[in-house]
């Protein structure tokens, strides 16, 4: 590697190993943060391709654990409707410049701190009652498109799943199986915009053992780290991530 390319090896690990541990272990909310955190070291689009293989791949390792556990209806559909929001986002990047994304990815950084710590406090709760399908398929088209974007369709997709009030279980896994689904289906189009290179795959090569271990990670985490630690974490990290993002974008 040359000299540049280990200085963003060293800030892809630990991002690489926090995204499998959020995505394995705490409903892949905040495994975009690891986009958010790369989009500091190098182009956006570049951040977004190192990362897509490298969460197919946490997908498939964390699949297995969860087999069967999740809500079919639910997770069915908001996959069918992330497929709009997929074409959304792939229209958006044939026309959006590359500050245009960091100023995106930096806003829903922040909007998930700012969403998260208003139902944690009480101020937004969930709705009473479980959404009907036409919301649904709304979270669907926002959590395609924000994961297209930014890889941030957690928090919509979770929206839609607290309202259903599984328990925590099936909605880790009806969330780990409704991004294995879209982050398949974001692949092609990522491919024919050009957001693959021979270098990102070059990385991903050499982050693919770190992204099976942070998986691994989050499993075991699951059962033995709570839940508000993590996310504690997660916040501070997204605030002076999205913070910086949309400073770069602008200036």
């Amino acid at each position: 590697m040359a000299g540049w390319e280990w200085s963003v090896f060293l800030v892809a690990v630990p991002a690489v190993v926090f995204a499998g541990i959020s995505k394995g272990g705490f409903g892949s909310g905040a495994a975009f943060a690891s986009a958010a955190i790369l989009a500091l070291v190098m182009p956006p689009g570049e951040a977004l391709g190192i990362m897509l293989p490298l969460l197919m791949l946490i997908d498939a390792t964390t699949l297995r654990p969860y087999w069967r556990r999740w809500s079919w209806p639910d997770a069915r559909l908001l996959v069918l409707g992330g497929l709009p929001g997929v074409l959304l986002g792939a229209a958006l990047y044939r026309v959006a410049e590359p500050d245009h994304f960091r100023l995106l990815i930096g806003a829903v950084a922040l909007a998930f701190v700012l969403w998260q710590v208003l139902t944690r406090t009480g101020l937004l709760r969930p709705p009473a009652r479980p959404m009907p399908a036409w919301g649904g398929a709304v979270a669907g088209v926002v959590a395609g498109f924000t994961s297209f974007v930014s890889h941030a369709g957690g928090p919509a997709a979770a929206v839609y799943l607290l309202s259903r009030r599984l328990d925590k279980t099936q909605f880790q896994a009806s969330t780990v199986l409704v991004f294995w689904a879209l982050n398949i289906v974001k692949f092609l189009p990522y491919a024919a915009l050009g957001i693959f290179s021979w270098h990102t795959l070059r990385l991903d090569l050499v982050l693919a053992p770190f992204a099976v271990l942070g998986a691994w990670l989050g499993v075991k985490a699951h059962r033995l780290v709570p839940q508000r630690l993590f996310f504690a974490i997660t916040y501070v990290l997204l605030t002076v991530t999205g913070a910086r993002l949309i400073w770069d974008g602008l200036t």
